[in-house]
């Protein structure tokens, strides 16, 4: 208990000494938000680019594997790799337009199969 209020009060003494060297203007805009809330050793959030799927891989390994998968495709190009990189993204970041493009790509997948169309 004592180690956990050392701690604390070192961390006050630390957030004070950086609030101190700040600009009064900073200093302001952080008595605006409240001085109890605000927290100076906030872990950083993970950067985009090393964000990872439900298969712990990154974007850039699943779009490397993505692409390398599909070497054979005749009408690859830019646009394609784009393409797929913009819903690799979204799915990742969990965004609702990017997980219906794949709803939909998946149900119309299954769609053609139970006509008895070949794929696009």
């Amino acid at each position: 208990m004592q180690n956990r209020i050392d701690k604390n009060t070192e961390e006050e003494k630390r957030k004070k000494i950086l609030f101190d060297g700040m600009s009064e203007k900073r200093q302001k805009y952080i008595l605006k938000k409240g001085y109890d809330k605000w927290d100076p050793f906030q872990e950083p959030k993970d950067p985009i680019d090393i964000r990872k799927d439900k298969t712990k891989r990154t974007s850039q390994m699943l779009i490397s594997e993505f692409l390398q998968s599909r070497a054979k495709i005749k009408d690859y190009n830019n646009s394609y790799a784009r393409g797929a990189l913009e819903i690799c993204l979204g799915i990742i970041n969990e965004e609702p337009q990017s997980q219906g493009m794949f709803d939909f790509s998946c149900w119309y997948q299954e769609l053609l199969k139970s006509e008895g169309i070949e794929n696009l």
